[in-house]
């Protein structure tokens, strides 16, 4: 993974990452948000992967379910946001795969091993944003009141 800041304005940064043959994106993002102390962003990305794991979170259950891609898959959109969760930055991103077939597939983004590259661009957000363990689904969500 290569990064550069490409803009920064009154303390807001935007970045580009470009990942490389072999790189795991979600565990990418995850070192990125944190060696550059980001708090609150936003993230989209385009590129391809040879193999995934995205989720679908499945409320009868309560839990994500795996959605394994093992072929070769075009990055059509990656989308999502960085906000803190126990003082250090989460990364949530969806992400929608393009097969050879045409077909789609898309979720949550557990994991993604980049090949031949993954270009992101990460924009800071000027508020901190923190997530918070919703009581009812266990998920960690964005609070938007300013307690916890």
């Amino acid at each position: 993974m290569k990064s550069t800041l490409l803009h920064e304005t009154d303390g807001l940064r935007t970045f580009a990452v470009v990942m490389a043959k072999g790189d795991e994106a979600a565990e990418e993002l995850a070192r990125f948000a944190q060696e550059h102390e980001i708090s609150a962003a936003a993230l989209t990305a385009v590129g391809a992967c040879r193999e995934a794991t995205l989720g679908y979170f499945d409320p009868d259950v309560m839990r994500y379910q795996d959605i394994p891609v093992t072929a070769q898959a075009e990055i059509l959109s990656l989308v999502g946001d960085v906000a803190t969760k126990d003082e250090k930055p989460a990364v949530h991103a969806h992400a929608v795969l393009g097969l050879r077939d045409g077909s789609t597939v898309g979720g949550h983004l557990q994991r993604a091993v980049v090949w031949p590259t993954l270009e992101v661009i990460v924009t800071e957000s000027p508020a901190h944003l923190r997530k918070r363990v919703d009581e009812e689904t266990g998920l960690a969500l964005i609070a938007l009141d300013r307690s916890g």
